[in-house]
């Protein structure tokens, strides 16, 4: 009963957060609402059992993101933006049917922990009684992590290196400009 509480609660607390963030027209505000959601995410991850995600969750999506996002704030600060050429519908209109089809996508899939689905039938199974034999590591998250989806991590690891010169090279841009604005008489 207590899980089922939890779970409702974070659930809540992610649809309030989400509305806010679509309602509040302050950047600030909004970057550090979707820290929030972040935080809120990784939460729902833990309540799942999925502690790596979780952990991953927490620190790229309310850590990393959110310091990034606010540096870009800082660094865009005296530019205006021009009002959006299209309907103000029409974002809502995509957003609705990209949700109705994500939606009707997921309705045949198995219930969550079901024994019956394939990835516990034929994947799972093979981990754990293969895994430190292919693999050499002792732990079978960190095998199926670094090892079977070691192409998937090497991924998030770019996407984050990227972002992070990103940024540096947003600072440094912004560090020429200045000192050219400077030397000008």
């Amino acid at each position: 009963m207590i899980d089922i509480l939890i779970d409702v609660t974070l659930l809540a607390f992610l649809a309030i957060t989400a509305i806010a963030i679509l309602r509040i027209h302050n950047l600030f505000a909004v970057i550090m609402l979707f820290g929030i959601f972040s935080l809120l995410s990784a939460g729902v991850f833990v309540v799942l059992d999925a502690a790596d995600v979780a952990f991953t969750e927490a620190s790229v999506g309310a850590g990393i993101s959110t310091v990034l996002m606010l540096g870009t704030l800082a660094l865009t600060r005296g530019h205006h933006e021009k009002p959006p050429a299209h309907r103000p519908w029409l974002p809502l209109v995509v957003v609705l049917v990209t949700g109705a089809a994500l939606v009707y996508g997921t309705v045949d899939i198995p219930g969550f922990g079901d024994p019956a689905t394939p990835a516990q039938q034929h994947v799972a199974p093979r981990y754990l009684e293969q895994g430190q034999a292919e693999t050499g590591v002792p732990n079978i998250v960190t095998a199926v992590l670094a090892s079977y989806r070691g192409y998937d991590t090497l991924g998030e690891v770019t996407v984050i290196f990227t972002a992070g010169i990103g940024v540096l090279l947003l600072l440094g841009r912004r560090r020429r400009d200045k000192a050219s604005k400077d030397e000008q008489p």
